[in-house]
Parts: C-alpha cells; structure tokens; sequence
C-alpha cells in the first residue's frame, strides 16, 4: 500500500481539487492511504479567528467569510449540495458561540486549528465517491496518539502503530484522512506542528509499513533553493534521508522537519512530485550515496535573536546556558542558530509572538535581555568558496556561523 499527501496549495480552488482527483484515480489499483492539508490558506485564517477570540473581540465576519470559501467550492464540485454543505455546517458549528474557543491559548488553538483539514477532507471524500470511487473518510485523531503538548504532540509511536493495524484490515483501499491532527489520552484534538501533515503521512507510512510515502508539492521535486528566490535552482533526482534530515533542519520547507526519520528507520521511500505535472519524475528520499551535491540555500524568515548578557561581570558558564535551555524547552522552542561571547549568549528562533515575550519574560529575571525581530536566517549548506564569500558578505548580516558543512547568516530586513 501507498501513502500520499496533498498540502493546502494543490486544495485552492476547484481546479486544484478536481486534478488531486484525478491523481488520486490513476493511483487505486492498490490501497492508498491520502493525508489531506486544510484548503489554501484556511489556517491562517482560522488562526487570525482564535487571535479575535483571544482578545475578546467578534470574529463573525472572518468566519462568515471562511465559511463561503468553501461552500463555493462545493456549488461547483457537486451535482447535489445537500449532503457536503450539512456536514460542512456541522463542522463549523464547533466554531460558534465565540465562549466554545475561550481559554488557555496552545490546547484551544489546537481544539480550533484543525477544523481546515477535517473540511477539507470531508469535500475532498465526497467528491471523489460522486465520482465513482469507493473512499472511505477516517478521522486521523482516531489513529494517532500524543502526548499533551499542544500544538507540538509528541506521538506515542506504540500505541498508534497498534491502533491503525488493528483498524487498517476492517477500512477500504481508498482512505481520505487528515494531516496535521492527532488525540491525547483525554481525547482532545492535539496539532503536530505547523505544517505538519507531512509528519501525518510518515506516522502513517511508518505503522502501515508502507511501499512509499508521496507528497505532492507545487515543485517538480526538491530543489537545492527556493525556485522563486534563485533562479537556477536544480531539482535533485535522489537524495540520502540523512541529507534531507539536515536539509529540514536547516529549515528547507519542502519537507516537515519530523518527516524522513520515521520512514528512514523502516526504509520506507519518500517521493516529492508535482501536483501540476505528475508526469515528472521528482525526487526519491532513500537510503543511497549521491556524491558532490552542490550547495544547499535555504531562507528562514520571521526570525528573533534573542541576546542574554550576564549582569554580574561573570563569564557566560554552563550554568547560565542551563538556565536558557531549560527555558527554551519550557516554552516548546528550538534554537536555529547559536552563539555566545565571554558575558552574552545570543540565539535565534522563529518568531512566536505569545512564547517570545514570555521566553523573555522568563529569561529577564536572570539575564540582561535583547531581542531584534524580522530578521532572514539563511542557510548553505554544502558550500562552494563562492557561495561561502557571497553570503557572509551580504548586507545586514547581524550574525555569522560557519562550520566545516555550513554556513549561516542572520540578516536584517
């Protein structure tokens, strides 16, 4: 069996959903599992309604407007509305009276964030079995347990692998689910991250013990930079899974982060092809050797640099870097890049407003505390002695690390 996984960009618009159909039909002649993203940008969206609601404030006409998006889409998909717009009307009916998504921010962040998927989903099942196909619509927070960390549930691997086995022989070939979302203990709706549905894909590639996990993106595979930043950016036919690992963690956004290492551990192949030329052969993740890979450039934006400076004349020590490491963890945040000087220790994360200004809170209770936002983190990894001097040299750049595989830089603007 195989697994494939469609982001938001291949959902848009009516177009976009009718070629994903088309795909998903050249595929089932053996069981397919599809992780479905929320449609376009529907998560920004519902992310702007949970900050509405967070600050007391009416977000009626944003979700009047959200709800349009899609029940226009199905006025075009459908011969006959009735049954995909009252399931629609059920779904979004969580959404209202504005008191069902007040309280603590993470855990009802992820009650809200995933109600696009499960949309998304529902139309994406519907349309495919008007068309004839016999898919099977499951609820993916009935397939994979996490932890309590909300809006980064850490997958309880055991419990998940046992539940989809035992459920996987009683479902059809054709299964339409949801990437992104998961359950904890409580069964409460736990996200897996911000882009996370390819992480879904892998957990399910993983306990299935799949043929291949596909994700299909906007590109004709992965490339070595952004196509839209880099003109002459080359797609790579294969890569190692420990090259693309490094890749994410460096931040290339073609693949989650969490994605490759579930599926390296059962040698599983990830495919990235092309939604808008499936023809194309894209890029094969596995486990294989490719010598002289050129430069890797990957641009990570809406960055903070957080700077802690000692206020008592002592050098920066191992006790003070525990301190900001226990409060990074406290906060469920990752350092990008890292550096430090005789009395200051600066580093760089994305920039979450809400866990920012309390890491900083946290963290001026010890520490002489900066921090600059809006800044670009770029990566190159692999470097070249041109790419490695064009880079540091840019203009604006705050913060330079370099090592024997990589260099990055930190830039204002």
């Amino acid at each position: 069996m195989k697994v494939f996984k469609f982001g938001g960009a291949s959902l848009k618009d009516v177009n976009a959903i009718r070629n994903v159909a088309s795909i998903i039909k050249q595929n089932t002649k053996e069981n397919l599992w599809v992780v479905l993203s929320a449609m376009g940008s529907t998560t920004d969206a519902l992310e702007k309604i949970i900050a509405l609601s967070q600050a007391g404030k009416n977000f009626d006409n944003e979700l009047s407007h959200l709800k349009e998006y899609h029940f226009n889409i199905t006025r075009q998909l459908f011969n006959n509305t009735t049954t995909i717009d009252q399931a629609i009307h059920s779904l979004f009916n969580q959404l209202t009276p504005t008191a069902s998504i007040a309280g603590e921010y993470d855990c009802i962040y992820d009650q809200v964030i995933g109600l696009g998927e499960l949309v998304s989903s529902t139309i994406v099942c519907h349309f495919l079995q008007q068309g004839g196909l016999d898919a099977e619509w499951v609820d993916a927070r009935n397939l994979i347990l996490t932890d309590s960390t909300f809006r980064e549930g850490q997958v309880q691997w055991g419990e998940t692998e046992k539940k989809i086995k035992s459920v996987y022989p009683h479902l059809k070939k054709l299964v339409i689910t949801q990437g992104f979302i998961a359950h904890n203990e409580k069964r409460e709706t736990v996200s897996l991250g911000r882009e996370g549905s390819d992480f879904s894909a892998a957990i399910l590639g993983y306990c299935l013990h799949a043929e291949s996990v596909t994700i299909w993106k906007d590109v004709p595979g992965v490339m070595s930079a952004d196509p839209k930043r880099i003109a002459d950016a080359v797609v790579f036919e294969e890569l190692p899974y420990k090259e693309t690992a490094e890749m994410t963690y460096y931040g290339a956004s073609v693949i989650h982060p969490k994605t490759v290492k579930p599926l390296a551990m059962r040698n599983i192949p990830l495919l990235v092809k092309s939604f808008i030329n499936p023809s194309l052969p894209g890029t094969k993740i596995h486990d294989c050797h490719v010598p002289n890979l050129p430069p890797l450039i990957v641009h990570k934006e809406d960055q903070c640099l957080i700077s802690c400076k000692v206020t008592d004349y002592t050098f920066i020590n191992e006790d003070h870097l525990g301190t900001i490491f226990q409060a990074l963890h406290q906060n469920g945040m990752h350092v990008n890049v890292m550096q430090n000087s005789a009395i200051s220790f600066s580093f760089c994360v994305d920039y979450r407003e809400h866990r920012v200004l309390k890491l900083i809170e946290l963290l001026s209770k010890k520490f002489e505390v900066f921090y600059n936002t809006g800044l670009l983190l770029i990566t190159v990894k692999n470097y070249s002695p041109q790419t490695f001097n064009e880079y540091r040299n840019l203009k604006g750049v705050i913060l330079e690390q370099s090592s024997r595989a990589a260099l990055q830089v930190l830039v204002k603007g």
